[in-house]
This record gives C-alpha cells, structure tokens and sequence, in this order.
C-alpha cells in the first residue's frame, strides 16, 4: 500500500500496489501552497514515508503538541478560548522525505519541519487549502487512514 496526496485535487488515497485507490479522504494542505524551505509553511513535495505512527489508541480529538498529548480534549470551547492555535488532533502519522536536496537533509528537511498528517477541529474546512505546512484530515478518517497503514508505509505528495 501507498498513500498519494494531491495538493491541487486536496485529496489524500490510499492505493494498492498495482497504483488501484483502495479509499479516499478529502484533506486540507497548505494555505501558502507547495515548497519544501524550512519556515515556508508549505507543504512538501515529493517521495516520503511515513517515520512514526503517534496517538494509537488515545480518544478522538485528543489534542497533541510536540506529538505528546497534552490531557486536553478539543472541544469548540476550548478552540474558542484558544484561537490561533494550530490544532494537531487524534493521530499524527509524521513524515520523512527520501529524496536529498529536495525533501531531506538541509533546509529541505521534510522530518525536520515536523509536516504531518494529522486529524483537526470537525468545523475545519477540507477541500481547500488551510494548514501551516501538514495534511490536514477529519479525525474519523486520521483514524481510519492510521490502522490501515504501518511505519514505513511510501506516501507521495504532487502537486
């Protein structure tokens, strides 16, 4: 299995290994578009896999910082008493890219730049770009995507 990610259709699929979609989520990449400079908040291009699975078993909406749980439950009034918080919710699958000079190593560091799929707030909106940097997805499809897929699993992102 693989995951494909297009940024310009803002739909992550998980696809078999003869390249057949076995499901399809929308997501929400980037507001500033795809690149790869560290600090662009930009979502990467490119071959990756996925590093590390974080937040197996914990509640839905369990909200994360520094891929550690931090007891707190999103709720819209704890999103209201915090609203320019970045929200990294329910699960994090963090990536790595494999290509150097173009996603790993350097100021390209796709790992480095802590990009994630990750869950979101259920009023955040899919379909269009809207995140610093990550895949955003709804937390019951974060869910679904992450017993699907073990440490290792190829993720492409295009553009």
């Amino acid at each position: 299995m693989k995951i494909h990610i297009s940024i310009a259709r803002q739909e992550l699929a998980l696809v078999d290994d003869a390249g057949r979609p076995l499901r399809r989520w929308p997501v929400s990449t980037a507001a500033n578009g795809a690149g790869e400079v560290s600090g662009s908040y930009c979502t990467p291009r490119g071959r990756h896999v996925v590093r590390a699975r974080i937040g197996g078993g914990r509640p839905e909406n369990t909200v994360f910082v520094r891929r550690r749980p931090t007891g707190e439950i999103y709720t819209p009034e704890l999103g209201a008493a915090h609203p320019g918080r970045d929200w990294i919710l329910t699960r994090i699958l963090w990536l790595s890219g494999c290509e150097p000079g173009v996603n790993r190593l350097g100021r390209v560091d796709t790992m480095r730049r802590y990009i994630y799929i990750h869950g979101s707030p259920d009023g955040t909106a899919m379909g269009v770009p809207g995140s610093h940097g990550c895949i955003r997805m709804r937390n019951a499809d974060v869910v679904e995507l992450f017993d699907l897929i073990p440490v290792g699993t190829a993720v492409e992102i295009e553009a």
